[in-house]
């Protein structure tokens, strides 16, 4: 079984979306030994954008590339590529400003590809990446579950992955992070005790 773990916090070791991420790759590990982890950092790296710039390098010949144009397709390709060998998915998902972090967006952009990963037909869209398992790891400073403060966070990537055709799609969410411990240390526990039946 391939996971592909995803962190996107800018917070370094004080993210507790990390933390959490990493405690629930920790539980699976646990229940299939053999699983491999990839890992990758998507606000500690040079992570692209979906620009003009990269839709050009795309649509330049392999050949005719430069190095800048050869970089930026390598890196889409690497992202794109980890995606589709993973069997699970672990998100860490932090809410910045009523939404996902800029930089996870931007891997979003990497994975949501037109031919590969879904389709438009006669019947409108459909996801091609299906068979694959996504935990949702989200964290915020405030409550906002069930609210309109909440779309663009864990209902945005409800949306996107059902979209791609994943449809085995768990939240470990821990909210009110911000608010002081009597909010904070009982969300984090919950968080925790979600944890338990994810190899379920």
């Amino acid at each position: 079984m391939n996971l592909l773990h995803i962190d996107s916090s800018i917070l370094g070791e004080h993210s507790v979306s990390r933390q959490l991420g990493k405690e629930v790759v920790e539980s699976i590990r646990l229940a299939e030994p053999a699983v491999n982890v990839v890992y990758r950092d998507v606000a500690s790296e040079d992570m692209i954008a979906l620009n003009g710039s990269l839709l050009a390098a795309k649509n330049t010949p392999a050949e005719q590339r430069n190095a800048q144009q050869a970089f930026q397709v390598g890196i889409a390709d690497a992202v794109l590529a980890e995606f589709l060998a993973a069997d699970v998915l672990v998100i860490g998902a932090p809410m910045y400003n009523f939404s996902i972090p800029s930089q996870l967006k931007a891997w979003i952009d990497m994975i949501s590809v037109a031919g590969v990963t879904f389709k438009y037909g006669a019947n409108g869209p459909e996801g091609l990446a299906g068979g694959k398992r996504a935990v949702i790891v989200a964290t915020a400073g405030g409550q906002h579950a069930g609210t309109a403060t909440g779309i663009g966070h864990i209902d945005y990537l409800r949306v996107l992955l059902g979209f791609l055709g994943i449809s085995d799609i768990r939240v470990i969410a821990a909210e009110g992070l911000a608010m002081g411990p009597a909010v904070r240390d009982p969300a984090l526990a919950a968080a925790r005790e979600k944890m338990s039946d994810l190899a379920a």
